[in-house]
């Protein structure tokens, strides 16, 4: 399986992208310059360590993301559930509602996606 993890620089720079793209490179670096103070070798610097993630890739100058951001923070939940809870959905939420009571809406929500993920 393959690990979908980002350190905290690595997912703001992500969302930087997955908020612009498709982003020319040269687009990425000002605005990075802009929002996170970062000179231009320091924002290729992190494109290629999320390139070589799989994340992202620059092509002909213009970024684009190989995983969209919905779709990676999924695999990041499912990747924490099996590390965390042996994969166990039930086991997480106990844990969870052990310290934080859950209201009306929240009970609603979950309800919802429990029968529209129902197998049979």
């Amino acid at each position: 399986m393959k690990e979908y993890r980002l350190t905290d620089t690595e997912s703001k720079f992500a969302d930087i992208i997955w908020d612009s793209e498709p982003i020319k490179s040269k687009e990425l670096v000002k605005l990075c310059e802009k929002e996170l103070s970062w000179k231009k070798s320091t924002t290729y610097t992190m494109l290629k360590r999320l390139e070589k993630k799989r994340v992202f890739e620059n092509k002909n100058g213009v970024v684009i993301a190989l995983i969209k951001k919905d779709d990676f923070h999924a695999e990041q939940s499912k990747q924490f559930l099996e590390e965390t809870f042996d994969g166990s959905l039930p086991k997480f939420l106990a844990s969870f509602t052990r310290s934080k009571r859950l209201n009306n809406k929240e009970i609603d929500e979950l309800q919802r996606l429990i029968n529209e993920h129902k197998e049979g």
